[in-house]
């Protein structure tokens, strides 16, 4: 609420207004950022935009494996990059978590260790075994540690995902990223120490009707040195992407949807029978059909009517001889 101004202070605004004074307007406050100088900031604004650039590359081949290793649609994209102690990191974790350790395998002299953690959050985890081993890849968020069958399911798949890292780093520098061991609970994991920063990149994965995150963990320790290698780099380099990626993506998504199997039933018509009836049903009974039985029957792709046919036979099986297409 607006502090009311008293009789004294009007007439003495009045009176500065007539003496001709300067009213000077009161100075905008100063906005304070808080830093913490115990955490101070290892990478520049520059960066984290080639980290940005990185990422949002891998986001887009990692959208396009899912969706041909799933038959379903997936999206991943990239929510934020930020610096964190690994402790706040780790804390924010599940006690169960599949957590992939992952050597860069960068190929330079002076880089020893480039060990980074590949986190993938319970809903997703469980949305791909759950489609893996025949399911819809519905969520089961469960808190729980992961049997050995759903540790070796896995593995092949988080495998190929942290090799798809190799094609967005290739402008920056040459790596060949590996899966060297599988984790999955998250409180023995010490990568590096608890005050040691990090850099935490978040991707968030939509599968199908689940929607969750996977976290990857640098050690700003092992990231700097890596960068250090392509700081000099040009920017029209860093940002170049190549087209084939592109198409390589839209073919993969095609073909994957091409060898999504289908069920096609032929269906003559359909009735509606009492449990009663049914119950009492016995062999040679006749269940009447309103059709003729020269009538077209309908084919039905995936639960929905595609074409219209007439039954017959071919090579002495059941087939369906189709006359006109209902969809376009």
């Amino acid at each position: 609420m607006a502090e009311v101004l008293s009789q004294q202070q009007i007439d003495e605004l009045l009176q500065s207004v007539a003496e001709g004074a300067e009213i000077k307007a009161p100075e905008p406050e100063k906005k304070v950022k808080p830093y913490d100088f115990k955490t101070p900031k290892k990478f520049t604004k520059e960066q984290i935009k080639v980290l940005n650039g990185i990422f949002e590359n891998y986001s887009r081949l990692l959208s396009s494996y899912l969706t041909g290793l799933l038959r379903l649609y997936c999206k991943v994209s990239l929510v934020q990059i930020e610096e964190q102690r690994y402790h706040e990191f780790n804390n924010a974790l599940s006690d169960y978590v599949m957590m992939g350790m992952v050597d860069m395998g960068v190929e330079h002299d002076e880089i020893d260790e480039t060990t980074i953690i590949y986190g993938i959050s319970n809903p997703i985890t469980f949305a791909m075994i759950d489609r893996l081993l025949g399911g819809k890849g519905e969520c089961i968020d469960e808190n729980r540690d992961f049997t050995e069958i759903e540790i070796n399911l896995m593995w092949n798949v988080v495998a190929h995902m942290i090799e798809l890292l190799k094609d967005p780093w290739t402008n920056y520098i040459e790596i060949n990223p590996t899966l060297t061991s599988v984790e999955t609970n998250s409180r023995v994991v010490q990568a590096i120490g608890p005050d040691e920063v990090a850099v935490i990149v978040v991707l968030e994965v939509e599968i199908n009707e689940v929607t969750n995150i996977i976290s990857v963990c640098m050690p700003a320790i092992n990231l700097e040195n890596i960068m250090a290698r392509f700081s000099g780099r040009s920017g029209k380099n860093a940002k170049r992407y190549d087209e084939n990626k592109d198409t390589q993506r839209r073919n993969t998504i095609l073909g994957g949807v091409k060898e999504t199997p289908l069920e096609i039933k032929a269906i003559l018509s359909e009735t509606q029978i009492d449990m009663y009836d049914i119950l009492n049903l016995q062999v040679n009974d006749v269940i009447p059909l309103n059709m003729n039985i020269d009538s077209n029957v309908i084919l039905k792709v995936g639960g929905t009517a595609w074409f219209d046919g007439k039954l017959g036979v071919k090579n002495k099986r059941k087939a369906v001889k189709i006359d006109k297409k209902l969809r376009n």
